[in-house]
């Protein structure tokens, strides 16, 4: 029998705020699963701090609540430790590109097979509306009173430049697309990055759900996500439109697969391969 969404939740209830963006992630995770027949007792959800990082806490599933920024090393760890298991790292922007912000470039070149879900709500939510790397240029905080001097991080574009072989970006208010983007990012062999728009309805006054739903708008129907530098353009595209969609996917070896080869001997591995990989 197939498995339904109560198979993946937790005991415990979600412990959000009323209408944040986390609580559309979690649906969209839950349905994810349940699409996708996962056994609970073979998924790793891991997480950092921060008020998203909440989530494995609310699910049936195994999950580690790690530390700040940290969440990508075990991750890796777990997914080259037992490579059968199914690994889904969450975290806030905050989380994924201030403290973390090392670790994501080197997990995404290496290819590891594992799906990264970042929420982004452009602020630090769990510290009570602090400024964070996303935060748009000139917005005022309690730790920005005359404004935000620093260029915000796109984390599409970002994740593209570095290398991931899977970037998306979704909407916490349009769950069902959503749904759609994180079974294609577990069904993915290799670096999966998802970046989900997901509203501070309680520090962030200004990027709201109705900013978003004015402005978030599907991919062209003619996109197709191969073309890396058309990719990263369309990712930054954040004014009056702001798209949403599988930007790039690529297919190449992910380092379990490099493991795999070198296990017998380098001789396994032809130069061609080797460039092929590369490009």
């Amino acid at each position: 029998m197939a498995r339904s969404v109560l198979d993946y939740r937790g005991k415990l209830k979600p412990t959000w705020c009323p209408g944040c963006g986390d609580f559309g992630v979690l649906t969209g995770l839950f349905n994810a699963f349940a699409r996708l027949d996962l056994d609970p007792n073979n998924i790793a959800l891991v997480s950092g701090i921060g008020c998203s990082s909440r989530l494995p806490g609310f699910t049936s599933t195994y999950g580690v609540h790690s530390l700040h920024g940290r969440a990508l090393p075990i991750g890796q760890g777990i997914k080259l430790a037992n490579p059968g298991v199914e690994v889904i790292v969450v975290g806030g922007d905050g989380d994924a590109f201030a403290i973390g912000g090392g670790h994501f470039p080197h997990a995404a070149r290496r290819n590891i097979d594992l799906t990264y879900v970042v929420m982004n709500n452009r602020i630090y939510g769990l510290t009570k509306g602090q400024v964070a790397p996303t935060s748009d240029i000139n917005f005022r905080t309690v730790s920005s009173p005359y404004g935000n001097f620093e260029e915000p991080i796109n984390p599409v574009a970002f994740a593209i430049s570095v290398g991931a072989t899977f970037v998306a970006r979704g909407f916490s208010g349009k769950v069902d697309q959503l749904t759609d983007l994180m079974v294609s990012a577990i069904e993915h062999k290799g670096f999966a990055f998802l970046e989900v728009i997901s509203p501070c309805v309680t520090f962030n006054k200004v990027h709201t759900y109705k900013f978003f739903q004015e402005r978030v708008t599907p991919l062209p129907s003619d996109y197709k996500p191969d073309d890396r530098t058309l990719a990263i353009e369309m990712a930054q595209v954040m004014e009056d439109k702001i798209y949403t969609g599988v930007f790039y996917l690529k297919e190449k070896p992910t380092y379990q697969d490099w493991l795999e080869r070198i296990s017998g001997g380098v001789e396994k591995i032809s130069p061609e391969e080797l460039l092929l990989s590369q490009k």
